[in-house]
């Protein structure tokens, strides 16, 4: 065995907040990792003793990508606690503006975020480098132009319910601050078509989206492949081709076990929203998918719970679930990796234990038969995921990119489910409780806790997607899931450790846009990369 090279790398990502990854690498493999989210936000401090509805502007804030999806979840928090009505309308309101954020992030993510590495040098050797970097190379390439402009065109459709993107609070408890007239209709749908005829059908998959909708399982996305040069030739086929020939589904599977809270209250099922009643009333079901045992069983909430035995919090190493946890944050944060280092949590389920959040997650649920008949099912990527032997960045990556074409569905349905005339708001009735409201936001399970007492928030506390993923280890020292997924990398050059950040990417963490690396035990820096 040779000697072990330590590594760290920091930051790892190129959106947003600053997340570092040490590495063990050993005989060119990753034997050990550590991933230190290193920006504290502290918004369940923030929030602490404010009004209730301070969360539907605060939030918001938490993220310039998902704020749409945490100004769901506030909403949704405050329609428990305060035992709100809320108009179908509004309902399909809330949905469309999450929606309509998501299909933006689809392609900026891809080609301005993950794509991009495909150019790397060690790439050289395979066949499909030259195209690569003729469509995936930043700024220049073909397809990265198009596909990072026209990812402004969905939230155009955002900004008309509510007047701005990001940072809007149109959504509030009883409905939503907008009525959006036919107009404004119209004009989406035509926003819809755009984004589908210039980049969804044409670019991305080669063919029309009731072609691809034929696909249920790995025969025939492989038939589907081979029926068509354009389906090959698509940036979808070329990046399928690319990623086996490179080996990208051979690592970064993680930990094999999956979350989604499900997503998209249906209009007629839940307008007198409660904890207890939103499994049964979402149309992309919630659920657990442990592919140790290929089982599927509905996620419940109260199940949860948070450990800050590796992170900088003064609150006891217990796992806590949110409702009863005060955030703590500890002033002076030293980095000992065999104590705290990172202001992350390890999020668990009391019975599962650590579970992957996101797309991957997402699908993996969608093709479980648990929860109600009518609930989405689609069966593709589970039989993709038992076919190609497992978890991998390149299904993780196929996952999302596959929940394209049902997000842009669901926009097409809400535009025809809107009855302009009927209410949009009905005032609630402001009391104490507690509340929850929770999403998939595009990066995975988002949700939010509050509890409100004599008028004022009482505690506030958010999970997010990169929560459950970038989390570090827990109290009996499990893993994380980017950790887990990981172990096992091979590291062609330690100079240039692009596999971490395919790894870590592959989970689209949000994350700022210059890389260092450097050797931790000589303190020489190997390489600097600034990006985008």
């Amino acid at each position: 065995m040779g000697a072990v090279q330590t590594l760290d790398i920091s930051p790892v990502g190129r959106v947003e907040g600053d997340l570092d990854v040490r590495v063990d690498i050993q005989d060119g493999v990753v034997v050990n990792a550590w991933t230190q989210a290193e920006l504290f936000r502290g918004f369940e401090v923030i929030l602490r003793d404010k009004d209730p509805q301070a969360g539907l502007v605060v939030t918001p804030r938490a993220c310039g990508i998902c704020g749409a999806s945490h100004l769901t979840c506030a909403a949704w928090a405050l329609d428990t606690a305060w035992q709100t009505e809320v108009p179908r309308n509004a309902i399909l309101a809330r949905n469309l503006g999450q929606l309509t954020e998501s299909l933006q992030s689809q392609p900026r993510y891809f080609y301005g975020l993950y794509a991009i590495d495909l150019t790397n040098k060690k790439y050289r050797g395979s066949k499909y480098y030259e195209e690569a970097c003729k469509r995936f190379a930043p700024f220049t390439g073909t397809s990265y132009e198009v596909g990072v402009t026209v990812s402004g065109k969905p939230v155009e459709i955002y900004a008309l319910l509510g007047g701005q993107w990001p940072h809007s609070s149109y959504m509030v408890p009883g409905g939503v601050m907008c009525a959006p007239t036919l107009t404004d209709i119209t004009r989406a749908w035509s926003i819809l078509e755009y984004y589908k005829v210039t980049w969804l059908e044409s670019m991305w998959l080669g063919c029309s989206l009731e072609r691809y909708e034929e696909i249920t399982s790995y025969d025939d996305f492989m038939s589907w492949l081979n029926e068509n040069p354009k389906h090959a030739n698509s940036d979808l086929g070329l990046y399928w081709h690319m990623g086996l020939d490179v080996g990208l589904d051979k690592y970064g599977g993680g930990v094999g076990r999956y979350v989604s809270w499900g997503y998209l209250p249906h209009e007629d099922r839940y307008q007198k929203p409660t904890i207890d009643d939103r499994n049964a009333a979402v149309l992309m079901k919630s659920g657990i998918y442990d592919g140790t045992k290929d089982t599927h069983v509905l996620m419940d909430q109260k199940m949860l719970r948070e450990n800050t035995t590796h992170s900088w919090y003064d609150e006891g190493g217990n796992d806590v679930h949110p409702f009863d946890r005060t955030t703590r944050p500890i002033q002076k944060n030293d980095i000992n990796f065999d104590g705290k280092y990172s202001w992350a949590t390890g999020v668990k389920h009391v019975d599962v234990g650590r579970l992957e959040a996101g797309p991957l997650a997402r699908q993996l649920v969608a093709g479980g038969h648990h929860g109600e008949s009518w609930q989405h099912y689609d069966p593709l990527i589970l039989d993709m995921y038992k076919k190609m032997g497992g978890p991998s960045l390149h299904l993780r990556q196929i996952a999302r990119m596959h929940e394209t074409v049902k997000l842009y569905r669901q926009c097409e349905r809400i535009l025809r489910e809107f009855k302009l005339s009927d209410p949009w708001y009905i005032k609630p009735r402001e009391q104490d409780g507690r509340g929850w409201g929770a999403t998939e936001a595009i990066r995975g399970a988002l949700c939010h806790w509050i509890d409100v007492e004599g008028g004022k928030i009482k505690n506030y506390q958010i999970i997010a997607p990169t929560t459950w993923n970038v989390g570090p280890r827990d109290a009996e020292n499990i893993r994380g899931p980017i950790e887990e997924a990981l172990i096992g990398a091979p590291i062609a050059d330690a100079s240039d450790p692009v596999e971490v950040g395919h790894v870590a990417r592959s989970f689209d963490s949000c994350l700022v846009c210059t890389v260092h690396a450097h050797d931790a035990r000589s303190g020489k820096e190997l390489a600097r990369f600034r990006v985008a």
